[in-house]
């Protein structure tokens, strides 16, 4: 037997509430501070390169590798910090276990398929079909 754990206080020490709330919490900020540097860029991006608000203004801004990269990051790092703030919601305010593993497993396959698709469209814009 391991000293330490045979002790109440030794079995659950450095397991805290959901064993993961560190990486959870991390994870928040860093793509919080990734976004707001990725938002910057896009605003002033669009602000300075685009003529105007139309369909072949964007096509055109798509078409850079720069452009294109710095989308699809700005894209993929939103879903992936909006779907931590939504599972802390869902895990914080649901209180059906069945309805709150019907909308962790939303949660997780929503952003998926939106980053998929938006993955997608920014690839037929620069390799094109």
């Amino acid at each position: 037997m391991s000293k330490g754990k045979s002790t109440p206080l030794g079995r659950v020490r450095n397991h805290g509430a959901a064993a993961e709330g560190t990486g959870h919490f991390v994870g928040q900020r860093v793509s919080a501070i990734a976004l707001l540097i990725l938002a910057t860029w896009f605003v002033l991006s669009v602000a300075l390169t685009m003529d105007g608000p139309t369909y072949l203004a964007a096509i055109d801004f798509l078409v850079s590798p720069v452009n294109a990269v710095g989308v699809i990051l700005l894209v993929m790092v939103a879903l992936y910090h909006m779907r931590l703030g939504m599972g802390e919601v869902i895990n914080d305010y649901i209180a059906r276990p069945f309805t709150k593993v019907v909308l962790l497993l939303l949660n997780a396959l929503v952003p998926l398929v939106i980053a998929a698709g938006a993955l997608f469209a920014v690839l037929l814009v620069n390799f094109g079909v």
